[in-house]
């Protein structure tokens, strides 16, 4: 099961759809809460509800157990499912995301670095309405900007580049993904000041014991690979591996690496 981040849709996955297949593995991807063709509801945009989301859909497709790969936002969801919901889970493989814990103690703890790198955008997506409107604005130049801002240079010189922005900028352009969007990011700051945040971080503090597999592109600007690094201390079990040359969107700069590290990491199907 395969879960995008932001500011992306189930279609970032389709180098990984296609190789997972013909692997043997029924690989399934999908838009998330407020994303592309899935519900816009008011509310439900905490990684609690995401997390049941994700569980609620392995239940659905029939599967008792999946093989979770996430990036970005879908990172965290995949770190907290694996946490929340161990008996779902046979591994996990997050793509430039570091733990929830790991990611938080870095914003405070290195301030000048990932705080600084976070809070560029995350303190900006507090606002109300703003944020929406700067995203959607002018055929949704916002995502191009993100994207480009978040990419390695070579993906970014890439002819495949062209596509990938304008497809993404159309996904944001759906009427309530832009607000959808940032309610992740909304929930992920309010929540650190609040008790629902604090008994949050408490469920998910227990050590991992399934597989991990962490995969981080070297040069991500905006989570930064120090701080990926620091995730050790939840995953008892985690391989790590970085990708030179790759920004904060491995699975889409350099896919085959990508794919190739998840399928020697799974192995086979179960």
């Amino acid at each position: 099961m395969l879960l995008h981040g932001f500011p992306e849709f189930w279609w970032a996955w389709r180098h990984q759809l296609i190789e997972l297949a013909n692997a043997g593995f029924r690989a399934v991807a999908v838009d998330l809460r407020g994303y592309g063709e899935s519900d816009k509801p008011p509310r439900g945009y905490d990684l609690w509800t995401l997390a049941g989301d994700a569980s609620g859909l392995i239940r659905a497709l029939g599967e008792r157990k999946a093989d979770v790969i996430g990036h970005g936002c879908g990172g965290l969801i995949g770190w907290t499912l694996t946490a929340l919901h161990p008996r779902l889970v046979r591994s996990l493989v997050v793509l430039n995301t570091p733990h929830p814990l790991a990611l938080r103690r870095a914003v405070w703890a290195d301030p000048a670095g990932q705080g600084r790198a976070v809070g560029r955008y995350a303190l900006g997506f507090q606002l109300p309405w703003q944020p929406e409107r700067w995203l959607r604005a002018d055929g949704a130049a916002g995502v191009e900007r993100i994207m480009r801002a978040w990419s390695g240079r070579g993906w970014v010189a890439a002819p495949e580049f062209t596509e990938v922005v304008h497809r993404n900028r159309a996904a944001m352009l759906i009427p309530g993904v832009a607000h959808s969007a940032l309610e992740y990011y909304r929930w992920a700051m309010r929540s650190q000041f609040r008790p629902d945040g604090h008994r949050f971080a408490s469920e998910i503090s227990r050590p991992i014991e399934l597989p991990v597999l962490q995969v981080h592109g070297a040069d991500d600007p905006y989570l930064l690979e120090r701080t990926a690094r620091e995730s050790d201390r939840w995953a008892h079990h985690r391989a790590y591996r970085v990708l030179s040359g790759c920004g904060h969107f491995p699975h889409q700069e350099a896919p085959h690496a990508t794919t190739r590290l998840i399928t020697d990491f799974l192995g086979g199907p179960g």
